[in-house]
């Protein structure tokens, strides 16, 4: 496939180009091309003639454009979640799922670019300004960077790139490279329901390259990214060179505390679904670390062994298949690696810990050290680590005693107990009686600390893409009549 720059679908300047492989078979896929530094300089360039195009577009154009694209997505869906599913190693249920996603927040994106309000302000609560007249206005505010994760590749492309239409900005989209193909079919769709030239530009190749320079760019005026702390940490640092926004969906080291009173059946299976079988174990806010009240613990291992035992791991394309293959083989070596490290420092295996090629079982542990990386560090793969607790008091302190703050599940039929912990939680969202790895497009989403700043949803991300403007008219209004006693 081909990168799409300036309304145009090309190969790199220098013709290289990087193979995209089927993780579970090794299998080459299709290919795109290797970006070079003059095709990112020509994006930018383009890009800057697409914002002009996209600010002059009425809301209701830019509602109908993404209607048409999710229209044109649904119509494709099928082939769109078989694609997906061979580059990214999902199984093919969940890449349904994904799309469906996608489609629906498209849709609520088309419908919110018609919902970017403009306010008019008294100004007679201040003496001698009671004369005039004041309204603010929102507009795009140029051209957004999105940088997309191969983890939840269309649906988070769809926070990103679709909010930032809505708000009339041009968009330059860095898919990710193991992953980008289902995406350039998606940009095909987009080109096809109508933007203006270059208001939507796609590009493959190096993140260190590609992503470093646009992030840099003055031509740039936001970037949004979900990836790895460390990589939020240096487009923050390239960004503050021309103070441009910067939108950061991160790491994460999820907490899950389980109290004696909840259901631990229930329990059990929210974790199955936040971190074993849902996305492979490689989701953000994924269940990474489990407190189990000291009292239920064996009893917890127990049951959640039993049902990961039940859970069948291979082909992605198996409708059965609840766990597929990494996203490539050195990740699954990876979470190889930091698994035995556990095990070295004490840990025990109930379930799982194997690895072959870009498979890694589900796996359960317990004995976790404290000092484990496995414990410290987010472990993107089908692993938990189960961790007793004494107290409410004591689950609170080590669920917080993370430099990442991104989402927590309390499980407890106390809801009086359920709300404290909560409010006492360092995170950006709490999920009770369920997984951790719950988001909802209509809510806000996103983290504290190293896992980012700023929130994701339909109803929060225009305000971010767009910027404020005041308008003042002096004396507009006639001299207010005298009082009369």
């Amino acid at each position: 496939m081909k990168m799409l720059i300036n309304s145009e679908w090309i190969e790199a300047s220098d013709g290289k180009f990087r193979e995209v492989y089927n993780p579970a078979s090794g299998d080459v896929i299709d290919r795109v091309p290797e970006a070079t530094l003059e095709d990112a300089q020509r994006a930018l360039a383009a890009a800057q003639h697409g914002k002009e195009r996209m600010r002059n577009l009425p809301a209701y154009e830019r509602s109908a454009i993404l209607h048409r694209t999710a229209q044109a997505m649904e119509g494709k869906s099928s082939e769109l979640s078989v694609l997906l599913a061979r580059e990214n190693g999902k199984p093919i249920r969940q890449t349904r799922e994904e799309l469906s996603a996608s489609i629906r927040i498209f849709r609520g994106f088309a419908e919110e670019a018609k919902r970017i309000f403009n306010r008019t302000v008294p100004l007679d609560t201040v003496p001698g300004m009671e004369r005039h007249f004041a309204v603010t206005l929102r507009q795009p505010l140029g051209v957004i960077l999105a940088v997309v994760p191969f983890n939840y590749p269309v649906e988070l492309y769809a926070h990103k790139g679709a909010a930032a239409l809505a708000a009339g900005n041009a968009v330059i989209a860095k898919p990710p490279s193991d992953c980008p193909l289902t995406l350039l079919k998606i940009a095909e769709l987009m080109e096809e329901a109508g933007l203006p030239k270059a208001a939507h530009q796609m590009i493959t190749g190096s993140g260190e390259l590609i992503g470093e320079y646009l992030a840099k760019a003055p031509g740039i005026q936001m970037v949004t990214i979900t990836g790895s702390t460390q990589v939020g940490i240096k487009i923050s640092q390239l960004a503050a060179h021309t103070l441009k926004k910067v939108h950061l969906e991160l790491g994460g080291n999820d907490a899950t505390i389980i109290f004696d009173d909840a259901d631990l059946e229930k329990a059990a299976d929210a974790v199955i679904l936040g971190r074993l079988a849902r996305g492979n174990g490689q989701i953000c806010c994924a269940v990474k670390r489990v407190f189990v009240d000291s009292h239920v613990t064996e009893r917890f291992a127990e049951i959640l062994t039993r049902k990961t035992k039940a859970l069948k791991m291979g082909d992605q394309m198996d409708e059965e298949t609840d766990v597929g293959p990494l996203i490539t083989e050195q990740a699954a070596r990876q979470v190889e690696e930091v698994v035995r490290a556990a095990v070295r420092s004490g840990a025990k295996i109930w379930v799982g810990g194997n690895r072959k090629d870009a498979f890694f079982e589900p796996t359960v542990l317990t004995d976790i050290s404290a000092e484990a990386k496995l414990f410290r560090e987010e472990t993107f793969g089908p692993v938990v680590p189960l961790v007793p607790f004494e107290s409410a008091d004591e689950a609170i302190e080590m669920a917080n005693d993370s430099p990442y703050g991104l989402q927590a599940a309390i499980f407890t039929n106390d809801i009086s107990r359920a709300l404290d912990v909560a409010h006492k939680l360092e995170v950006g969202g709490v999920i009770i009686n369920w997984s951790s790895a719950l988001r909802v497009e209509s809510l806000p989403f996103g983290g504290i600390k190293l896992s980012g700043h700023g929130r994701e949803g339909l109803h929060d991300t225009l305000n971010d893409m767009t910027e404020q403007k005041t308008i003042i008219v002096h004396n507009a209004l006639s001299a207010p009549s005298p009082v009369r006693a």
